[in-house]
């Protein structure tokens, strides 16, 4: 199985041999470039390494991208000969939506949920550090409550620098000291320090709302680099979005 996740940073791409990731891949997700584009290097790497395009039996697409969906589609078509399955918050029987209108919850977030329930079987949140910091509370019985989202750290960091004159953009790095002696040291301070609070007061506000034991799960790139709260969770997982396309995958004949 191949699987696509269309994120606003990235497109992830799992390869699964029985039911094992084997190789995943990352292309930037540029709005502006076309098929060509993406075709280009999807095929590379494949060729690179001796994949061969008809050796999948299923391809499963996860966007939260509505204009490059289409482009995988077609890719799917023409060059694996499948009509993919497109994550959609109907893929999972198993998992419930109880927020105001289910057709808002991103799919990355969906495939997140299946992921980490199809594992814990229990209570959950969900923390991914992606483009978005999101966080998503799960009920033991497989209901998704609701989300809370804030800016991502890069995003947070990239509005600093490009909204204001004189501040650089800097690299994302715990500082030592939260008393910052220079510009670079005081953004780092301010913006990572300030989310491990923000991350802790989230979860923790969620637990108590929750009302029942839980499994704290973190994802998304750039999840390891608060290393300073790590053990606020119970896993630090950078794949399970592309593990949780795959199980529904799986629930699809």
């Amino acid at each position: 199985m191949i699987v696509f996740d269309i994120g606003n940073t990235d497109i992830v791409i799992g390869i699964f041999k029985e039911n094992k990731l084997d190789k995943t891949f990352r292309i930037k997700s540029l709005t502006s470039e076309n098929f060509v584009y993406f075709e280009y290097r999807l095929l590379n790497f494949l060729f690179e390494n001796n994949i061969n395009f008809q050796s999948f039996s299923k391809v499963v697409i996860s966007s939260v991208v509505p204009k490059l969906s289409p482009i995988f589609i077609e890719i799917s078509k023409k060059h694996f000969l499948i009509e993919p399955v497109v994550v959609s918050p109907k893929s999972s029987p198993n998992i419930k939506i109880l927020i105001d209108d289910p057709s808002e919850l991103g799919s990355d977030i969906f495939c997140n949920v299946v992921a980490a329930y199809s594992k814990y079987k229990s209570a959950c949140i969900i923390v991914d550090f992606g483009t978005a910091l999101t966080f998503t509370a799960v009920t033991a019985n497989a209901e998704i409550l609701g989300v809370a989202i804030a800016p991502g750290l890069k995003t947070a960091v990239k509005s600093l620098f490009s909204n204001t004159a004189q501040l650089p953009e800097v690299p994302l790095e715990l500082p030592t000291n939260a008393i910052g002696k220079n510009t670079p040291q005081a953004i780092q301070s301010g913006v990572l320090l300030g989310y491990q609070g923000l991350v802790k007061e989230i979860i923790l506000n969620m637990k108590s709302e929750l009302k029942d034991d839980c499994k704290i799960i973190a994802t998304g790139g750039l999840s390891s680099i608060l290393k300073s709260i790590k053990d606020e969770f119970d896993e630090i997982n950078i794949n399970l979005t592309i593990e949780g396309i795959q199980l529904i995958g799986n629930y699809q004949e």
